[in-house]
């Protein structure tokens, strides 16, 4: 099968998950003009990403892509798989999908701080994290809150049902242009999460004076001078959605989350 648009599909899979290169050999056989490799040898030279493995396959497959504008879709071999449209007995219906261009692009708004990015969240905690940080958030070089935490979670909306959930902040609907400001254990019960436009500039100091540790996407991770500077990232994560009943972020929210599902007596 040889999509118009996509001539050329790289099958990408995680070796550490022994299924990934089973699944991503069958694949390879459906697709005649495809190229298979391991996620530690990402090439950018592919209209198309098919990604093998959980969510943190994918995330580090989207943050290579997205200047590349390269579309992604993920098939889930691992635990939860938020971000996957399929799962490996779907290797048929995506296929057909994309024969007959039965899907949708979304771009998916991504953060950075000096030369890393992150498509789910920039965490920040004082270099020592083992005790809580006095940390001073700006937004657009103005002083808003100072939290005494041990640490704070920038979220994008895609990131809003990861760390950021487990941390008290709220669900972001995935094409809202916003991120989320979640203190992680705060010391304080009067500071919350907070909602901020993307276009504002984010900046986090250590009241301290001492180095910060930041971890991006939970994947990558740096130590810091006492001051982070956050922003919007120019490029977007292009995530290729599938045409299906449950291909809504709702849907995902109770099917994987079980967000709403009533309570059992």
């Amino acid at each position: 099968m040889k999509h118009n648009n996509y001539k050329k599909i790289g099958i990408i899979y995680n070796q550490d998950i022994k299924e990934a290169k089973t699944l991503a050999n069958t694949i390879k056989t459906k697709l005649s003009d495809s190229l298979i490799f391991p996620l530690e040898d990402l090439t950018p030279n592919i209209d198309l990403a098919i990604v093998i493995g959980g969510d943190g396959t994918f995330l580090r497959a989207a943050r290579y892509y997205c200047c590349y504008s390269t579309p992604i879709i993920g098939f889930n071999v691992g635990r939860l798989g938020f971000l996957a449209q399929a799962n490996p007995g779907d290797i048929d219906l995506v296929i057909e999908k994309l024969k007959n261009s039965d899907f949708s692009l979304e771009n998916r708004l991504m953060l950075k701080s000096n030369d890393n990015i992150a498509l789910n969240d920039i965490v920040i905690k004082g270099k020592n994290s083992t005790r809580t940080s006095t940390l001073d958030l700006f937004i657009n070089d103005k002083l808003l809150c100072s939290y005494v935490a041990d640490g704070l979670i920038i979220s994008t909306p895609t990131g809003s049902t990861a760390y950021s959930l487990s941390a008290g902040g709220p669900i972001i609907e995935p094409n809202l242009e916003c991120y989320t400001i979640v203190p992680i254990c705060p010391h304080t019960l009067n500071t919350r999460p907070i909602v901020i436009p993307s276009y504002e500039k984010i900046i986090v100091k250590n009241r301290e004076n001492e180095g910060l540790k930041v971890v991006f996407d939970g994947q990558v991770d740096c130590i810091s001078d006492y001051e982070v500077k956050i922003e919007k990232n120019e490029n977007y994560a292009k995530l290729l959605i599938l045409n299906k009943q449950k291909d809504k972020f709702y849907d995902i929210l109770k099917e994987k989350l079980y967000w709403s599902t009533p309570i059992k007596k």
